[in-house]
């Protein structure tokens, strides 16, 4: 059965609508277990090893000890795109505090690398995850998302987009609460 030519245009808009719909979460879902808001300590979440977008060897285990912010993100989304000036925002808010580190998946080096540059995110240190090893060692299954790792292991991933105003809480209640200038 052919389809009429007025179909098959709809059809692609429907395709691609539905295929950005994972980089189109606006609001931080809760539930329980390591990820979507609540506390998790998952040892093998830093057992990995990856390359930065600059080519350098890049292992999990350099996170551990440290307040951390992880932002992941894929080259393609629009929504991880119009995200990125505020994720440049507050890692200079918490410069010196906690560092933010962007976790790049699903996509090529190429189009990460252009990302950063289109973003101005290039400033901030970012990792490759070319087969989805640190996503899901933190629960993340859809960008944007963020892990706040504290220096004691444990951590809480929220998916979708996080405002200023509540990006600047969870660094503040999630990685540096009763730490020194948290």
């Amino acid at each position: 059965m052919r389809s009429s030519p007025r179909i098959r245009p709809a059809a692609a808009v429907l395709a691609a609508v539905l295929g950005l719909s994972a980089c189109a979460t606006t609001e931080p879902e809760t539930g329980s277990g390591t990820t979507n808001g609540q506390e998790g300590t998952q040892e093998t979440a830093f057992e990995f090893e990856t390359r930065t977008l600059e080519g350098e060897a890049f292992e999990g285990e350099e996170l551990r000890g440290e307040p951390v912010v992880l932002w992941f993100w894929a080259p393609w989304c629009v929504v991880c795109r119009s995200e990125a000036p505020g994720v440049v925002e507050a890692a200079d808010r918490f410069d010196g505090q906690v560092e933010f580190v962007g976790v790049a998946g699903r996509g090529e080096v190429g189009e990460m690398r252009q990302f950063t540059a289109d973003t101005s995110t290039d400033g901030l240190r970012h990792i490759v995850d070319a087969d989805g090893t640190v996503w899901s060692g933190f629960g993340v299954a859809s960008q944007p998302a963020f892990a706040f790792l504290r220096p004691d292991g444990t951590f809480t991933t929220v998916t979708g987009t996080l405002a200023e105003d509540d990006l600047d809480e969870h660094v503040r209640t999630e990685v540096l609460a009763g730490r020194d200038g948290g």
